[in-house]
């Protein structure tokens, strides 16, 4: 047994992990770290321009890779700067390992420069965070770190590396296995509860197949194709389970919830039998619960038992991989006969008729015919969103099926994820096309990683749909506030009116900034579309820059709309088609 540093080690134990990827970003605790990454060329060392967007780029890379996303930075803000990526992770149970500098133990708790508690800070938002007090645990710690990141419900793993052990001697054999006393991940799959739910569901005159986020991780999309089919029941999902079937799919209704589709609200609430998968129930898709699916036996797998009946009470509850579970049920589909369904896919398909996911055709830009378009010149592509009515047109009208992938953040809706998750996607995949659709709010919390993609060469292609407001808070405020635009408008000057109530490009200030002239001053290709037959164009010339990324900004109305819509609180029924509707 040989002896090395516990920076050597680290570099080594990655390597043993068959990590490709870091995302850094240097500083004094973590100085050796980064020495030891210099001396070897088998792992690339990414370098974003700021540490939450460090974060985000491995969680894009994550998601889009089904690998674990490894990132470090250093003591104090450099960890502090995590935070918000690392909740992000959490909530979308995306597998991350994130190694933090610490001041030497010795100097713990003396208020020492760039000192913090990293591990105290993320405990509550992490699943699982540890301080390396002996250079004798490092070894078996990182090991666990990425077996407990991987495993069961993914997440994020924190180490916090306090600077004196990692520079200690020890061994230099990395463990082969993991045994964690208290952490047996269950993926087993039981039988007899499976059953149970598969006679519930062909004994249903209205069953409903209702799919998260946790199919997708599984990776379960064509097992669950075959399962619906077989039993002739609809899907609908959540925007986390959108692309699990693919969206243009017979037995696919859209997704459920405040901004999800009328005929998917409509079978929840009339559904005899609901059957969801790998879904936490949150307060977006269920509305008020006590009116949730009032008429139905609901059934639950998920893989984290604490997610069942965390929020709606379950009747029949099944703790299993989403996988494993829905290879058992086509199993049992196979030993009986199909469903008769027709009249309930008929009310299903007439309620989609009668509304439909579609934004009024006006003579102005609308987010709807830029997202088409980006269907049409996208094939099989990955989609990366921020957060707020951007994410909301995306989840309504992106098309997912064959390779293509859709990734943005759910649980905690961050703004700011969309850029840098995007380039940890096109880091991950290369080959693949990877567009990121971004509001002119959210896209400039990150904008600097501008600067990173051009560096890397990354083709991603930028699109900025811009009407001058945080709109989401905007449409808030314009459906239930009485167009009381506090703190939303983005055009806003220290001169205008405090009650200015206008909402034109004409009369308001010049935007800040000019996206255009912003992309080109890092060196990327900037494109401006104002009008409909610009579209095209403008994607044609974003897809022959192969080199670095293009800025597609998209001037659409200010006032637009997500529609339909829930108020936060009301019952899945209470939909708002429009906003006129709302105003009688």
């Amino acid at each position: 047994m040989g002896k090395i540093t516990g920076n050597q080690m680290l570099v080594k134990a990655l390597q043993k992990e068959g990590v490709e990827k870091i995302f850094g970003y240097p500083g004094a605790c973590v100085i050796d770290i980064f020495d030891e990454l210099y001396k070897q060329e088998e792992m690339e060392l990414v370098l974003p321009r700021h540490e939450q967007a460090l974060v985000h780029a491995a969680d894009g890379y994550a998601r889009s890779t089904g690998k674990v996303g490894v990132c470090i930075a250093t003591s104090g803000p450099g960890a502090t700067n995590l935070v918000t990526g690392i909740a992000t992770a959490n909530y979308d149970s995306v597998p991350l390992v994130c190694f933090t500098g610490q001041v030497p133990l010795t100097s713990i708790g003396n208020d020492s420069f760039q000192e913090i508690d990293i591990v105290g800070v993320t405990r509550n938002i992490a699943k699982f965070v540890i301080v390396c007090r002996k250079r004798s645990d490092l070894n078996r710690i990182i090991k666990e770190a990425f077996y407990i990141a991987k495993s069961g419900r993914p997440g994020p793993v924190l180490i916090d590396l306090p600077k004196d052990v990692m520079g200690e001697l020890g061994s230099d054999i990395y463990p082969e296995e993991v045994n964690i006393r208290g952490y047996k991940p269950n993926t087993k799959v039981h039988i007899p509860q499976v059953r149970r739910a598969m006679r519930t569901l062909l004994k249903a005159k209205k069953p409903l197949f209702l799919i998260g986020g946790g199919t997708k991780i599984a990776n379960a999309h064509q097992e669950m194709v075959k399962l619906a089919e077989l039993v002739r029941v609809p899907v609908i999902t959540t925007i986390m389970g959108r692309g699990v079937l693919p969206t243009n799919h017979p037995l696919y209704y859209g997704n459920i919830g405040m901004h999800g589709s009328y005929a998917a609200n409509e079978a929840v609430t009339n559904c005899d039998v609901l059957f969801s998968i790998g879904t936490r129930f949150n307060d977006r898709i269920t509305g008020k619960l006590g009116t949730f699916a009032p008429h139905a036996k609901i059934i639950h797998i998920d893989i984290d038992t604490a997610s069942i009946s965390k929020n709606v009470t379950v009747d029949i509850p099944i703790v299993a991989d989403a996988k494993e579970a829905i290879v058992e049920l086509i199993k049992v589909a196979e030993e009986h006969p199909a469903v008769d369904t027709s009249k309930w896919l008929d009310m299903m398909d007439a309620w989609k008729a009668k509304h439909p996911i579609k934004m009024e055709e006006t003579n102005e830009l609308n987010p709807q015919e830029i997202i088409e378009a980006i269907n049409e010149n996208f094939k099989e592509s990955i989609v990366v969103t921020d957060v707020g009515q951007n994410q909301m047109w995306a989840t309504q009208f992106v098309e997912l099926w064959g390779k293509s992938q859709f990734l943005t953040s759910g649980g905690l809706g961050t703004m700011g994820y969309g850029f840098p998750a995007a380039l940890g996607a096109q880091i991950g995949n290369p080959d693949r096309e990877v567009v990121a659709i971004c509001g002119d709010g959210g896209v400039q919390m990150n904008i600097q990683e501008m600067a990173t993609a051009v560096i890397q060469e990354l083709p991603v292609v930028l699109c900025v749909l811009n009407n001058g407001y945080l709109g989401m808070v905007r449409q808030w405020q314009d459906l239930f506030y009485q167009k009381r635009y506090g703190g939303t408008c983005l055009m806003r000057r220290k001169e205008c009116e405090h009650f200015c109530g206008k909402a034109d490009r004409i009369t308001c200030p010049p935007y800040t900034p000019d996206f255009i002239k912003l992309a080109e001053s890092y060196g990327a290709q900037g494109i401006r579309v104002t009008k409909k037959e610009e579209i095209k164009a403008a994607f044609d010339q974003a897809k022959a820059k192969k080199d670095g990324p293009t800025l597609i900004e998209f001037i659409i109305d200010r006032e637009e709309l997500v529609m339909p819509m829930v108020k936060g609180g009301g019952s899945l029924t209470d939909l708002i088609m429009s906003r006129e509707e709302r105003r009688k």
